[in-house]
């Protein structure tokens, strides 16, 4: 869960998560309740494959995560994220992308591992 309840309390002019996506996440996240959870369900009303639907909700869940502990997105996520929904790169291609990004993001500028 994150920290929403310690925040309402603690900063006047907290926003809940949900309020500052954008009017496409909230959207997809109205589709998702009302299709009772199913992401089959959701990627049919999409009419988008199960995987790219899988991709937009982890997209957003991501996106709230960082909005309820106040970090900024990582814009070579966002990148991959939208060049596999475009088709333009395969998900196991982003994959590992995304891995060899984030093991450069975690070594030394020497190479070794932190």
């Amino acid at each position: 869960m994150i920290a929403s309840e310690n925040k309402r309390a603690s900063q006047p002019g907290w926003q809940h998560p949900l309020l500052a996506l954008a009017e496409e996440e909230l959207d997809l996240v109205l589709q998702l309740v009302l299709a009772s959870g199913s992401l089959k369900d959701l990627a049919q009303v999409y009419q988008v494959s199960y995987p790219t639907i899988r991709l937009r909700v982890d997209r957003v869940i991501e996106h709230l995560r960082q909005l309820g502990n106040g970090t900024k997105p990582d814009p070579m996520m966002q990148l991959l994220a939208e060049l596999v929904e475009r088709g333009e790169v395969t998900v196991s291609a982003a994959r590992s992308v995304r891995d060899l990004y984030r093991q450069k993001e975690n070594s030394n500028d020497d190479g070794t591992v932190v």
